[in-house]
């Protein structure tokens, strides 16, 4: 018999060799509200059919954990492309981009999908879902698994697996329907206990569970700026070929790499130039506010922006939102007594308004800097006075937040949202979720310059997610235009930096288990090397190497 310690509830349990979790789960005594969905096995996510041999750890995963409901959605996703394929046998369903707090996802089927259509296909799934279809996982030489997959027309996974080095693969079905997912998927199709799929656009939009709420959808919220984004890119990438992993690899392959930063950096330059224009020919725009999540390059947008208005006659002065933080002590906390430095609060509104308003009104001001060691506000001559030409460049998490600039006229105002948009699909079924990309941009630099192990990292990453969540995203849409600041070339070029932090992850360490999927991930990447990447790429804020002072 075996040993297994559930974390659970911290007991040991007996079970014999060959168990599966889904028996240890049942003899454990745990009880998930929703049931489980995957479990972690020495810190490492499994599947719930995963058979255990050897003593171990195991902790049970529901979908209120980030894993738990990465194996939710992944096996939602395949009972929504086998209802495609029973109904439209020579369609094709995309799964592009997490939007409105679900998936957005095209449909090719000839024409728009109706809304009738997309009914059928939401009764379809109901139906396979009551069916407790399982989900079964085949492991085969990855020659023969991208042999099967050219033969179905799903030459998008072929080229994946074809390119991805690895010697043996596996691949799920789902009664007489086969498909390829990165993770684990939950045992039957009847495990999945809610969702809903609605027009969208001129797509669909799978919904699925609220994490903090399992017994109800997400809320949708509407984010047509965030989509125009999305399509805009994904649009370019079906022009270039290169709108999948294994598209990336295969140019790489045939040493096509340097064409692609180059494109990339050129499309960024240009993009920013036609913001810088559109400023200029407002007229009236003193303040350009700047805002997004941890690691979206907000930094060197704003430096590079900075350069474009020059090119057009204006004289932009940057302000850190940073140096005007309250003093320590008055620092607002949150529900665990800890000084909350991501809420809006943690800045001396009325001061900085103050500051602001003279400065619009001509008046010369001498900007604050905040002591971080000491914790208190200090003044040391810094002084400004703007003139006719001067824009004010404001970045800062809370910069599209309404309350921060409330007296401000909103003629003289312009915002712009940053963030790691990711477009590019591990395959036409497999979507990169944009907080990877973030969450490895911030690993590298936080080890390059910050003295952080990727470990310290990853662990306060949730920390970092609930902020973007409160202060962040629900003000997005508020931008006057956002800014992509992902690179179709990005995640093969972070790959050389990020596998060697993340190995160092200790296994007996929680962090482990999210250090090994990231590695797991970048494993499908053919590495590029950042040589050819220009002094003034955004990347260089992360890797280093940048002309630009930080």
């Amino acid at each position: 018999m075996l040993q297994i310690f559930c974390k659970n509830n911290g007991r040991s349990i007996e079970v014999s060799p060959g168990s599966s979790l889904l028996d240890v789960y049942e003899a454990s005594g745990v009880s998930l509200p929703q049931g489980p969905t995957s479990a972690r096995v020495n810190n490492v996510v499994e599947g719930l059919n995963f058979k255990v041999y050897h003593n171990m750890d195991v902790e049970f995963l529901d979908i209120t954990s980030s894993s738990g409901m990465r194996t939710y959605v992944r096996s939602l996703c395949f009972v929504l492309c086998k209802a495609v394929a029973d109904l439209y046998p020579e369609g094709r369903i995309k799964l592009q981009h997490p939007v409105s707090k679900g998936h957005y996802c095209t449909l090719e089927i000839g024409h728009e999908p109706t809304a009738d259509e997309v009914n059928s296909i939401r009764e379809r799934m109901q139906e396979i879902v009551r069916s407790c279809i399982p989900y079964r996982r085949h492991e085969v030489p990855t020659e023969q698994a991208a042999r099967l997959f050219r033969q179905l027309g799903m030459n998008d996974k072929a080229t994946l697996l074809e390119t991805s080095g690895s010697l043996y693969t596996f691949y799920y079905t789902l009664d007489d329907t086969a498909d390829y997912y990165y993770g684990s998927l939950l045992p039957h199709t009847g495990y999945i206990h809610l969702f809903d799929l609605i027009k969208y656009d001129d797509g669909l939009l799978l919904r699925y569970p609220d994490p903090n709420n399992p017994t109800q959808l997400n809320a949708m919220v509407r984010q047509d700026k965030m989509l125009d984004v999305f399509q805009e890119h994904s649009r370019w990438h079906d022009i270039m070929g290169v709108s999948t992993v294994g598209d990336i690899n295969t140019a790489c392959n045939q040493g096509y790499a340097t064409s692609l930063i180059n494109v990339s950096e050129a499309l960024q330059e240009k993009k920013i130039a036609r913001i810088a224009e559109e400023i200029h020919q407002r007229g009236k725009v003193k303040v350009v506010l700047i805002s997004g999540p941890s690691s979206s390059g907000k930094t060197t947008f704003s430096k590079r922006l900075s350069i474009q208005l020059m090119t057009c006659g204006l004289k932009p002065k940057a302000i850190s939102l940073d140096d005007y933080f309250v003093n320590r002590e008055d620092t607002p906390r949150d529900a665990d007594g800890q000084y909350d430095y991501e809420s809006l609060y943690a800045l001396d509104l009325p001061f900085f308004n103050a500051q602001l308003q003279a400065l619009l009104n001509g008046e010369e001001v001498e900007l604050p800097r905040f002591n971080f060691t000491t914790g208190q506000r200090e003044f040391n001559g810094n002084k400004l006075r703007i003139e006719e030409n001067t824009i004010l460049i404001l970045e800062g998490i809370h910069a599209l937040n309404p309350e921060l600039t409330p007296l401000i006229p909103e003629e003289k105002k312009y915002r712009i949202y940053v963030s790691a948009l990711t477009t590019i699909l591990l395959d036409n079924h497999n979507y990169i979720p944009t907080t990877d990309n973030r969450l490895l941009r911030r690993i590298i630099r936080d080890y390059n310059y910050r003295g952080y192990s990727a470990e310290e990292t990853i662990g306060r990453w949730s920390s970092v997610r609930r902020g973007e969540d409160k202060w962040i995203f629900p003000y997005q849409e508020n931008a006057d235009v956002m800014f992509n600041s992902a690179m179709l070339f990005e995640l093969a070029v972070l790959k050389e930096h990020a596998m060697p932090i993340l190995n160092r992850v200790p296994q007996n360490r929680p962090e482990y288990s999210e250090a090994y999927r990231l590695r797991r991930f970048l494993q499908y990447f053919v590495p590029v090397q950042d040589k050819d990447l220009p002094p003034t790429s955004l990347l260089r804020e992360f890797l280093g190497g940048s002309s630009f002072i930080y």
